[in-house]
């Protein structure tokens, strides 16, 4: 009577999972995705096969002490609302821009009121502000002296046009002479934005010092 030869199974110890063969491709290759994802589950819900190289490592996610999250980052301040131009001009181009400013105001005045003193007046009052405003603050002197230069170059187109240049002269001092309350007016206004301007400035300065001293003081101490 011949006896059969069978062949002992092999039995794997619990809690370890059998050999893959080498043929299964890593990560769930071809053939083998099922088996992967389901080899990879274990009872505590972290699953096995999933490190680097599918070595078998365990995939732990970590989570921030205290269970919370970090808190978002805040968005951009908005755009702060465009303020009024405040340029800084030399005393030359000072000069330049309302001596041409004033020139243009006159001409206009020729052009459209007849020449009429007390519209030039008003309309050059404006820029005696401006003058004071838009000097730079190291030539804040500059501002009561480009004053007078630019009411005297818009007097020009308003001037009777004579024989020759004297003629023309004359009338300019003439007009200066009858209209030297805007002349002083406009001055006196650029004089005191320029002086206001000046001692904020000194204040200002005066404030940063005091505030080097005290943390200097704080300091050595």
């Amino acid at each position: 009577m011949e006896h059969h030869r069978t062949r002992p199974r092999q039995s794997t110890p619990r809690g370890r999972t059998p050999p893959v063969p080498p043929q299964v491709g890593r990560n769930g290759g071809s053939g083998g995705g099922g088996r992967g994802g389901e080899r990879g589950k274990g009872p505590g819900g972290a699953g096995r096969g999933g490190g680097p190289a599918g070595h078998g490592h365990d995939v732990v996610r970590r989570r921030p002490l205290g269970g919370t999250r970090p808190a978002p980052a805040a968005p951009p301040a908005a755009s702060p609302v465009r303020r009024l131009p405040n340029p800084r001009l030399t005393g030359l181009g000072a000069g330049l821009l309302f001596g041409g400013t004033a020139l243009t105001l006159g001409w206009l005045d020729e052009l459209l009121f007849g020449a009429s003193p007390t519209v030039y007046g008003v309309l050059f009052m404006p820029l005696c502000v401006l003058a004071g405003l838009w000097v730079s603050g190291t030539e804040l002197v500059a501002a009561p002296v480009v004053v007078p230069i630019a009411y005297t170059l818009g007097l020009l187109p308003m001037t009777e046009a004579g024989d020759g240049i004297g003629h023309r002269l004359m009338s300019l001092f003439t007009a200066l002479g009858t209209q030297v309350g805007w002349l002083y007016s406009g001055t006196l206004v650029a004089g005191l934005v320029a002086l206001g301007r000046g001692l904020a400035r000194m204040a200002r300065r005066r404030r940063a010092a005091l505030r080097e001293r005290t943390v200097r003081g704080g300091g050595m101490r």
